[in-house]
């Protein structure tokens, strides 16, 4: 009987037009379960809780909390726990559960389970007798809701159902649910959903407010970051936490439930088969094609359309479905085509919110399902995986790794928490190496148990079998933080380990020398939270400059070189000494910053201390163009690099506020956006020309050069004849390659050399001159006509990691990176790339500040 409802349930909503009134009546709960399963009475369904049948409301994530602690209140298979808080102080929950009898043995289970990542003990184990571990976790994007939503129909399932198939899959089974990874995004989008739903006829125009969310959407979180793209950096507590749980586990499998476009159908994994990263092995793959058989069964069953093998891949590291591929887990990516809302015209007709939620309920089980079928497979998978690990370890040419920044403890130690939070051993470098410093660098031995993550954490690859990327090609650590590093072959030995680094040592530490001064104080830029730590004096009314020369001072009785960028603050012309002192004992203590007591103006070498080459600073006043024409990520980048980091504020105003904006309030202004109408640019221009700076880069390029902003070339090939001036003949190609063609002429997000000159104010606090950035545009400037006016370009070698195409490299080579503009009284600083990418790119953070800080006091003699 409920075959036949589910078939003219389909029927109906398949049929409708937009012209047609929905019948309001929301569907049951029988709609999702499966046929001839009867269910314990005494665990509360989601109506029962929540007061609506699941699909009839997008659950807000107050909703999917309280369903899921009623359940576990009521189930003793079910236990949950709180395994983080977002920034929204949203919790986020993990729910195990497995059979009555597993729960009571479920720490012996686990750590009996944990010791297949253990190759010296692996062997002995008895994977007959134990059970598969897999984990669900729904709905990473906020605005893709069917996961989180499917998430409580799975949850009452397995609670509730009854009998002998459901009592011997829990036996053999730990389930661990994540119903929401991103709450604060959920939360967001089903608001918006919610308030644009029409209670008697349901409005499925695709033009229609309801599937058309707001700048910046549900999509992230809080900062308006992809928390899809953030497993392997762990940059925010929602990572931080559901990666601590998977590592707890190490899971056979792991679920990670997406949503695409209205028109799409749904996939599953494999993804194409060429754009698997070369790591992970063949057996995780053969093993996801076999999980996928039956996805397809469960989907015939119900008379889904999908496919696989399509699309999507398995190269970048840092996704849901990809990270446990790293890791001994086989990562299972379902994209669900989108109802965005509760209803909505595809080329299929109606596409329902209820039937989203059904496709997604439907290869939770699937899976599991599979998980019986291949537990044994499973389980060997990991264990192999990790033994595999372990004799190439052995075997390998590298036998460890050595970083660090001698005068940067903050991003040396913030590798070093992100290898420590990915379960990798990392040690103090116990003595001396080269230009290593014992007690200033970190070492990581190779021949551990994540030898394969660490490969792809540090390795360097710029050759590849697809040229076609969903991600990005690159994630080189130590480039990524700009750090300087070796690999160790004959060199290495035991007695280089230190103390073993942990996630509490992340405290930086800070000095006064020569105690509290009379004078002048002074600290160089070269530490990471230097900016935090000199937006604390200029904030509180301090008065500071900085050194556009070197000098040398006497501190301590000695003579000291000071670079390029110190900051000095001379004592003799602050309003509040005393409070003065204060703040430089604070960014000693909490910003890691060691300060220097220059007794004396006269110096031994170099300008004195009262001279005009020291520049006068101001307190930067920030905004950020965000809205519509804008990338929420890279807006959200911005706001959280001011927030978190550097505890600064910043206005984020929205492009249509422009024209009519009160821009005296800034002293800096920050867009990556790509346009504005004619007042709202003339505003922004008159600000400019009064003093402002500006910072454009990546998409804003094109719009301030066109605008009349920034004196900015760039290179074009389409523009360039060849080398006889001979009209190029035209290259036919089949149909079907246009794709890849195309795909192949992008850089998705590579790694790149760059040249800094360290003299100049966007060049402060850097030590060497030689850096790396990360690029994804195939925007390319010329240096600029003033030979001053480049501080960055790309060197004649440009690819450092990655993938790009010999055109592309082509250009590149010797292009600008950074061009500095002069309009008016003030500066347009012109970026190629964006500094700040998903936050983990602490290398060239420092680039940014420096524009925000130093900007101003660019000489307009060297700007273009």
């Amino acid at each position: 009987m409920k075959a036949l409802f589910t078939a003219l349930f389909s029927l109906l909503f398949g049929m409708m037009t937009h012209a047609q009134v929905l019948n309001p009546e929301p569907v049951t709960l029988d709609y999702y379960l499966p046929d001839g399963v009867s269910y314990n009475s005494e665990i509360p369904t989601p109506k029962e809780v929540l007061g609506a049948e699941l699909g009839e409301w997008h659950v807000r994530h107050d909703q999917l909390v309280k369903y899921m602690y009623a359940v576990a209140e009521a189930s003793n298979r079910v236990t949950i726990t709180e395994y983080a808080r977002t920034y929204e102080n949203r919790p986020l929950l993990m729910l195990t559960i497995t059979s009555p009898q597993n729960q009571r043995n479920i720490d012996q289970i686990k750590e009996e389970h944990l010791k297949l990542t253990d190759a010296s003990v692996s062997e002995d184990l008895n994977i007959s007798e134990m059970p598969v571990v897999v984990t669900m976790s729904y709905s990473v994007h906020g605005n893709e809701p069917s996961g989180s939503n499917a998430s409580l129909a799975v949850v009452y399932h397995l609670a509730a159902a009854q009998g002998s198939e459901i009592n011997e899959m829990l036996n053999n089974t730990v389930i661990l649910i994540d119903p929401s990874i991103n709450p604060d995004g959920l939360s967001r989008f089903a608001h918006w959903a919610n308030i644009h739903k029409s209670k008697n006829v349901l409005v499925t125009d695709p033009q229609s407010r309801e599937f058309d969310e707001n700048w910046p959407g549900g999509r992230t979180n809080h900062y308006w970051f992809d928390l899809n793209r953030d497993w392997l950096l762990m940059q925010h507590p929602e990572s931080k936490g559901r990666v601590a749980k998977f590592h707890e586990w190490v899971p056979q499998i792991l679920t990670d439930h997406h949503e695409m476009g209205t028109n799409a159908t749904y996939f599953f994994q494999p993804g194409i088969p060429s754009r698997t990263h070369p790591i992970t092995p063949q057996r995780n793959q053969d093993l996801t094609g076999a999980i996928a058989e039956y996805h397809a069964d469960a989907l015939d069953e119900i008379q889904s359309l999908y496919y696989s093998k399509e699309s999507f891949d398995d190269f970048y590291y840092g996704k849901g479905s990809t990270y446990p591929d790293v890791n001994g887990s086989i990562g299972i990516l379902f994209e669900q085509a989108s109802s965005r809302g509760h209803a909505q015209e595809s080329i299929h007709g109606i596409l329902e919110f209820p039937f989203t939620i059904r496709n997604q309920f439907t290869t939770s089980l699937s899976t599991l399902e599979a998980a019986q079928s291949l537990r044994e497979e499973l389980l060997a998978n990991t264990r192999e995986f990790y033994q595999e690990a372990a004799e190439e370890a052995d075997d390998a040419s590298i036998k460890a790794y050595v970083f660090g920044e001698e005068a940067d403890q903050g991003r040396t130690k913030h590798l070093a928490e992100m290898l420590k939070r990915n379960q990798v051993e990392v040690y103090e470098l116990a003595r001396d190496y080269n230009d290593f410093k014992a007690g200033k660098a970190y070492i990581v031995p190779t021949n551990q148990k994540q030898y394969k993550l660490i490969t792809a954490l540090f390795e360097r690859r710029t050759e590849f079998t697809d040229s076609l990327f969903y991600d990005v090609s690159a994630w080189t650590m130590p480039y990524a933080f700009n750090l300087p590093f070796t690999e160790l072959n004959r060199g290495y030995n035991k007695n280089m380990l230190g103390d073993a680094f942990s996630l509490d040592d992340l405290n930086l530490t800070g000095t006064l020398n020569g105690g509290k001064a009379n004078y002048a104080y002074a600290f160089e830029w070269d530490e990471y939270y230097a900016p935090r730590a000199l937006y604390r004096l200029l904030a509180n009314g301090v008065r500071a400059k900085v050194a556009s020369r070197t000098f040398k001072s006497i501190t301590e009785n000695e003579a000291k070189d000071f670079d390029y960028g110190t900051i000095l603050v001379p004592m003799g012309v602050q309003d509040d000494p005393e409070k003065v002192h204060e703040l430089i004992q604070t960014i000693t203590e909490e910003d890691g910053i060691t300060v220097y007591n220059l007794a004396s103006g006269l110096t031994p070498a170099g300008m004195d201390l009262g001279s005009n080459n020291f520049e006068n600073l101001q307190d930067p006043k920030v905004a950020v163009i965000g809205g519509s024409g804008t990338s929420s990520y890279e807006v959200g980048e911005v706001w959280h690099l001011f927030d978190q980091r550097y505890h600064m504020p910043v206005t984020i105003l929205e492009y249509e506020e422009l024209d009519g904006a009160d821009l005296d309030r800034y002293n800096v202004i920050v867009s990556s956006g790509y346009g504005m109408n004619d007042r709202a640019a003339e505003n922004l221009k008159e600000w400019v020309r009064e003093g402002g700076t500006l910072i454009a880069y990546r998409n804003a390029l094109d719009w301030a050069e066109s605008q009349g902003f920034a004196n900015i070339e760039f290179i074009d090939d389409e523009d360039e004849e060849d080398e006889e001036g001979e009209e190029e003949e035209v290259e036919v190609r089949p149909y079907v390659k246009q794709g890849p063609d195309s795909g192949s002429e992008y850089i998705g997000g590579s790694i790149f050399n760059a040249k800094l000159d360290l003299t100049h104010p966007l060049g402060y606090g850097y030590n060497d001159d030689e850096i790396t950035v990360f690029r994804s545009t195939t925007t390319f400037m010329k240096k600029g006509e003033n030979p001053y006016s480049t501080p960055l370009y790309y060197t004649d070698n440009p690819l450092a990691s990655g993938y790009s195409n010999d055109e592309n490299l082509e250009n590149a080579k010797g292009s600008a990176a950074i061009v500095v503009s002069r309009l008016g009284g003030g500066r347009v600083i012109a970026m190629a790339d964006n500094p700040n990418f998903r936050a983990f790119w602490y290398g060239t953070n420092k680039l940014f500040a420096n524009a925000v800080f130093f900007g101003h006091t660019i000489s307009g003699s060297t700007a273009n």
